[in-house]
């Protein structure tokens, strides 16, 4: 059964947040008691955050869908809804978060550090936040915003200074094991470790930490045995450590060739070429494994790297190695650049920029966005006509007739807001008027001739006020 995971594909959706609600106050006595719907609850996000105590992604791997919990509808008596629970999930130090296209959104180091990776989706108005001087008793609400829901890969890189790399079988596990207090899974048959084991050294006043990658083969940085999979490990170490085998049993094999061998895979999976390098000879205990040493030291030492010859079963030569360890990391760490807090960037918006695009994609059709005209279109209820109502004037001030207009959009014309494949389309009818198509003959105003209801009823009152008092007036007693 698979015990580590270092790298997932996590489906993550926020909460929905709550309805407003629509609603009139009553209470006796009080006839006019006006608008008291509540505001719906935000959604809950979709959290990630570093934890030390997490050292796998398995449970993501068994359960790839998370959500968090919806905002609560609003209710009378201006009661808010409950805003959704933010569901935090945790992961190890050093995961990447990419999205399905392998771009990277977060690199999460360091304990606590978090990402938002759904936002949860605002709560709608209730008809009492809506009410103005103009409209004072809104028979609407605003729609909840549904939350933000995507597919993220998580991947596992090892948070460590120091990385062991080789053939399988080289003596890396038992290395790990005698320097650190690590113990992991250790045999003579090829691919024993299946997983990086990490272990803390301390070497005089200098603690770091060392990673056992799984071993390397020809063709690992193409996929194939394990090495593909564990590549990234090394990525984040500071000094990579050729751990080669001095008495192989394998006729076909030489420490020199192994070294060969993996560095051309290191090259192949790029980004490792500045690394220090560091071999160690093992298990020189073999008297056949100390005469092969001997012999390969010089055109190691002539290539450039520090050798040294350890045995992890007889314990020979880890001090020095351990210690030679340390001066290499607390040199990479002294050089490192000094992090700095990170700086707040204001971006204030553009003075032209009206916030809304309009693009027209073919005859007759055009294509309306921006954050705030898809917002508004995803919070109205296209059921109740006084709430489309609202969301027209609402475009309407922001500018949107007045672009569709310059643009060249006739009434009628087929107007879509929002992406293609989850836009609202609709015939559009110009509701602003403005200019000579107002005017008719001089000193005439045809608005004037629009009926008007209450002039109408007001009218009718009066006739009949004055039929019922000609009435009384021709009224004679007997």
């Amino acid at each position: 059964m698979t015990t580590f995971v270092d790298r997932v594909e996590l489906h993550v959706a926020a909460g929905n947040g709550g309805h407003g609600c629509a609603s009139v106050h009553r209470e006796k006595f009080k006839p006019l008691g006006g608008p008291d719907g509540g505001n719906g609850g935000r959604g809950g996000d979709v959290i990630l955050v570093v934890d030390q105590d997490v050292t796998t992604l398995l449970d993501y791997h068994h359960h790839p869908h998370r959500k968090a919990t919806n905002g609560q509808p609003g209710a009378g008596d201006n009661r808010e809804g409950k805003n959704g629970k933010d569901l935090v999930l945790p992961v190890p130090d050093g995961t990447v978060v990419l999205d399905k296209n392998g771009e990277v959104l977060a690199d999460l180091v360091g304990q606590g550090t978090t990402f938002v990776a759904g936002q949860g989706g605002r709560g709608g108005l209730g008809n009492a936040a809506l009410a103005s001087a103009r409209r004072k008793a809104p028979g609407f609400a605003l729609l909840g915003e549904p939350g933000e829901a995507r597919d993220i890969v998580l991947e596992l890189k090892t948070v460590a200074d120091v990385a062991l790399v080789g053939y399988p079988s080289a003596g890396k596990s038992s290395l790990i094991s005698v320097l650190s207090a690590a113990k992991p899974k250790i045999a003579d048959y090829p691919f024993t470790t299946l997983v990086p084991n990490l272990g803390v050294v301390t070497a005089g006043s200098t603690v770091y930490t060392i990673a056992d990658v799984p071993g390397l083969i020809p063709g690992a940085s193409q996929g194939k045995g394990l090495g593909l999979e564990f590549l990234r490990h090394v990525e984040r170490c500071e000094v990579l450590v050729h751990v080669l085998d001095t008495a192989t049993l394998e006729s076909h094999r030489d420490p020199l060739s192994d070294l060969d061998v993996i560095e051309e895979e290191l090259a192949q999976y790029g980004g490792l070429e500045n690394r220090p390098r560091v071999v160690v000879l093992n298990k020189v205990d073999i008297p056949d494994g100390k005469d092969l040493a001997d012999m390969i030291r010089p055109d190691l030492e002539e290539r450039g790297y520090r050798v040294f010859e350890v045995s992890a079963v007889a314990h020979q030569g880890l001090k020095e190695l351990s210690y030679a360890l340390a001066d290499i990391v607390a040199r990479a760490r002294a050089a490192r650049p000094v992090q700095e807090a990170t700086r707040i960037v204001i971006r204030p918006k553009a003075v032209d920029d009206a916030g809304f695009t309009i693009t027209q994609e073919g005859e007759g059709f055009f294509r309306v966005r921006g954050e705030k005209p898809e917002r508004w279109v995803r919070q109205t209820d296209f059921n109740n006509d006084e709430a489309v109502g609202y969301l027209a004037d609402r475009l309407n001030r922001l500018g949107v007739e007045a672009a569709l207009l310059k643009a060249g959009a006739k009434a009628m014309d087929g107007v879509a807001i929002g992406p293609e494949d989850n836009a609202v389309v609709f015939d559009w009818e110009p509701t602003m008027a403005a200019g000579a198509e107002m005017l008719g003959r001089r000193g005439e105003d045809h608005r004037f001739d629009a009926p008007r209801p209450a002039a109408t009823r007001r009218r009718d009152r009066d006739a009949e006020r004055d039929e019922a008092t000609e009435e009384y007036e021709g009224f004679r007693p007997f």
